[in-house]
């Protein structure tokens, strides 16, 4: 079981620096233990024009059979005589994409100290599997890997050359090209999808390969073509966990937009009335928020679902707030971020106060933890409905800050906009706009579920008959609950 990667360098940016990603030395062949056999890591050509990396996988038949035995669909065969003779020490699959784990494993996490400026990089890259089970043949394999930006070049490996008019068996060899990736997301793309081109593992596939999954597939895989193929084969087929595993991945995906087309809506409607030049609603809403946070005391602030850090932005202008940080699941979205604030020329002390930091709310974060206040303005929105409890756990559960701010469209406002037809949302990918009503139930729920109070706070003009166009609810923790917690 072999599986090359190979890249290309410059004087000034040497291909042997792939070591140092690697965190493998070019000059050493090194040898590495695991549940199945034995994996090694070696260099064909280490030179700075050109160096190639191989891991070979060394795999013991008979232990596969003692710890794959029993284990139903994934595990070993049941014929006695496929138990020893199968294509698991030659051919890539799951075996090898656990190994890809075991031994680049900090290379996959994009993690390099000797070379970090190389690490978030991309590079050019050559991939080459010799000899990979592909269940679905070459068109599948193209279908997986051409949308994440690779150049594929795949060719049927024949049953017996000698005996062309046997066809083709089911295994390929597998070339891949690119040069817009870096190495970490090419090491989790192959760590998805081996097994699920193989579509049959070697282990039995439990809870937790839902998050092993969401972790590799962070930043691709929410928007794959393919992705519930890819979700259900690499769960094995498992009904339960593919069902959670896309439920999450639609969370991902939802979380990734931003609120760009509402301040575009909000800005068009006010230039209806641009004589008179009043405030846009995306302002006074910021605005709102920065005053409640300011008047609870806040010092350390979440910004969840912060997009492109126009809320962050404002927080940085007040000394008040000492630590701001801005989450959100989009990598483009925070590079965007990172150049609205100028962070690469933001002076030390300003930059001390700021972090960006990718991640998704759909599930629990222990880096959100011990904050002061968090903000969800304009995200609740874009979720479906049955999905909210996932992020309401998150958030009022486990990170539970002091003070919560959630801002979300007033929908009986709407009719007060002429530029937006009549049953539109005011966003493409709002799921619901919920009335004041549906908003206050929804709001008073979370704070008896948590030990909050709560409290809602009109965001724009205060239409009589409709309401204001933003409603924010100010979710402020009991302090009596949580002296008896402490």
């Amino acid at each position: 079981m072999f599986l090359s990667i190979t890249t290309t360098g410059t004087p000034e940016r040497p291909a042997t620096d792939l070591g140092y990603l690697l965190h493998k030395h070019p000059e050493k062949a090194q040898a590495f233990s695991t549940s199945y056999g034995k994996a090694h890591v070696l260099y064909p050509e280490a030179r700075p024009e050109r160096c190639t990396a191989a891991l070979m996988l060394e795999v013991d038949a008979v232990a596969l059979v003692r710890k794959g035995k029993g284990k139903g669909r994934g595990g070993a065969p049941d014929a006695a005589l496929a138990q020893y003779v199968n294509d698991r020490p030659y051919a890539a699959s799951s075996l090898l994409a656990v190994a890809l784990s075991a031994v680049f494993s900090s290379a996959m996490r994009g993690v390099c100290t000797a070379r970090p400026e190389r690490a978030a990089q991309p590079l050019p890259l050559r991939i080459e599997v010799p000899a990979l089970p592909a269940r679905g043949g070459p068109a599948l394999v193209r279908r997986l890997f051409e949308p994440l930006g690779w150049t594929v070049g795949v060719e049927p490996v024949a049953l017996d050359p000698q005996f062309p008019e046997w066809g083709d068996s089911r295994y390929v060899r597998l070339e891949l090209e690119s040069a817009a990736l870096t190495l970490a997301e090419a090491l989790r793309h192959l760590y998805v999808l081996l097994p699920v081109l193989d579509d049959a593992k070697h282990y039995w596939v439990s809870d937790d390969e839902v998050d092993k999954l969401l972790r590799a597939g962070e930043g691709w895989l929410p928007e794959h073509p393919e992705q519930k193929l890819i979700t259900s084969r690499y769960l094995s087929r498992r009904w339960s966990l593919t069902r959670q595993a896309m439920e999450r991945l639609e969370l991902v995906r939802l979380a990734e937009s931003d609120d760009s087309e509402v301040e575009e809506i909000d800005n068009a409607v006010e230039a209806e009335t641009e004589e008179a030049r009043p405030t846009p609603l995306a302002v006074q809403r910021r605005d709102a928020i920065i005053a409640a946070l300011q008047a609870s005391g806040a010092a350390r602030v979440l910004d969840l679902g912060c997009g492109q850090g126009q809320l962050v932005q404002a927080l940085l202008k007040d000394v008040r707030f000492t630590e701001i940080v801005g989450v959100d699941v989009s990598m483009r979205a925070l590079t965007i971020a990172s150049r609205r604030l100028k962070l690469d020329r933001m002076g030390e002390r300003q930059a001390s106060r700021v972090q960006l930091v990718q991640g998704s709310l759909a599930y629990t974060d222990k880096r959100l933890k011990g904050y002061d206040a968090a903000v969800l303005s304009e995200v609740i929105e874009h979720l479906d409905l049955p999905r909210l409890p996932a992020l309401e756990y998150a958030v009022f559960g486990a990170a539970r800050p002091k003070t919560v701010l959630v801002t979300t469209p007033n929908v009986e406002y709407n009719v007060r906009w002429e530029s937006l037809p009549a049953g539109h949302v005011r966003h493409g990918d709002h799921r619901f706009e919920w009335t004041r009503e549906e908003f206050r139930a929804w709001a008073g729920s979370v704070a008896e579920r948590h030990g909050y109070d709560v409290e809602f706070v009109p965001v724009g003009p205060d239409d009589p008959e409709v309401g204001p166009p933003t409603q924010m609810a100010v979710f402020t923790v009991r302090m009596e609950k949580e002296a008896k917690a402490a």
